[in-house]
């Protein structure tokens, strides 16, 4: 666990799921399992070295912890990515859905498991490596960036 050196790693509380897929998207190795009670987080967050990103004021009070007062997630990014120096890293992007690790994937091999247009339009494709999600750069991925940007997260 890092502030300042090496990568912050996370676990998000189950309040906080939208916020851990972008921090996914920006490459950041986010934990987000509403099984998981409070106990349950600090331990995780104990054993793997992870910062507690929460809305939960007693959640907050765990060492490593940081208290989400925004509702918006725009200002939960900006205020995150202000606390431990994030940016966005293309080559680290994980899986929004499970957080597992994206390979590269031979576009032959993506063509079964995407819609037409997006085999057609698109020459890289990835996929993850814990729960089998096929990723590509769409028109989806023009929305994500200009939040980046508009976030001075790139």
């Amino acid at each position: 666990m890092t502030e300042g050196g090496g990568t912050p790693r996370f676990v998000a509380d189950h309040m906080l799921g939208s916020l851990a897929r972008w921090l996914r998207i920006m490459g950041y190795d986010t934990v987000y399992d509403k099984s998981l009670d409070d106990p349950g987080i600090a331990n995780l967050a104990r054993a793997e070295s992870r910062f507690i990103l929460t809305r939960d004021r007693e959640l907050a009070k765990e060492p490593g912890a940081l208290m989400i007062e925004a509702d918006d997630l725009d200002l939960q990014l900006k205020a995150i990515a202000e606390k431990y120096g994030l940016k966005f890293h293309d080559d680290l992007i994980r899986c929004s859905a499970c957080n597992g690790d994206l390979a590269d994937l031979d576009k032959a091999q993506a063509k079964e498991s995407v819609p037409e247009g997006a085999f057609e339009n698109n020459d890289k494709f990835w996929k993850c490596s814990k729960c089998g999600k096929v990723y590509w750069k769409g028109t989806h991925w023009h929305g994500i960036m200009d939040r980046f940007r508009r976030l001075s997260l790139v």
